[in-house]
This record gives C-alpha cells, sequence and structure tokens, in this order.
C-alpha cells in the first residue's frame, strides 16, 4: 500500500508491498492470456481443428496441415514480440525498468 505522502507501505507478515503485488498479478494475468493463446492455437488449430480447416484451401495446401506446420511458429513468433513490448509497457508502469 503507498500512503499520501509516497511512502510505501509493506505488509507485515510477507514484507511484499502491494505495488510489488499488484505488479505481480499484472504479470501473471499477461502470462495467463499469452499461455492461451499459445494453447488455442497450437492444440486447438494444429489437433483439434484440424479436419474442418483441411477443408480450406490455402496456396495449395490444406489450411489445417499448413496451420499445424508454419501458421503456429508466425504466432509464437509474434507471441514473443507481444510479451516483451507488453513487459516493458508493465515494467515503466510498475517502476521496475532498468
Amino acid at each position: 500500500m503507498v500512503r499520501e505522502s509516497g511512502e510505501v507501505v509493506r505488509d507485515e507478515h510477507s514484507g511484499i508491498s502491494e505495488r510489488n503485488r499488484a505488479y505481480w498479478r499484472a504479470n501473471l494475468k499477461l502470462g495467463t492470456v499469452l499461455l492461451t493463446i499459445w494453447f488455442v492455437v497450437s492444440f486447438g488449430f494444429g489437433i483439434l481443428l484440424v479436419e474442418p480447416l483441411n477443408r480450406i484451401p490455402f496456396f495449395g495446401f490444406k489450411l489445417g496441415f499448413w496451420w499445424a506446420q508454419q501458421g503456429a511458429i508466425y504466432v509464437f513468433i509474434v507471441l514473443i514480440f507481444v510479451y516483451a513490448w507488453a513487459m516493458k509497457r508493465l515494467d515503466r508502469k510498475y517502476d521496475v525498468h532498468d
């Protein structure tokens, strides 16, 4: 907890400030969202929905096959950049940046 004077109040049992708890909650929320996207893209599109996607042609390939082999990799690379960008914003917001 932060008082009006700007003083950081720490939890007497754990020694962790409310600001640090908020940062950790935001960090976990970001990780959960990105891991959910990762799961849906890899398991959902690459395995569960492969048959319906295979009915759609995509540059001469079945979309389900292409998605499992290439599309998911592109999404993973984008997720890496999104994570780096979002963590920089969180670090600045909670003043824990370098």
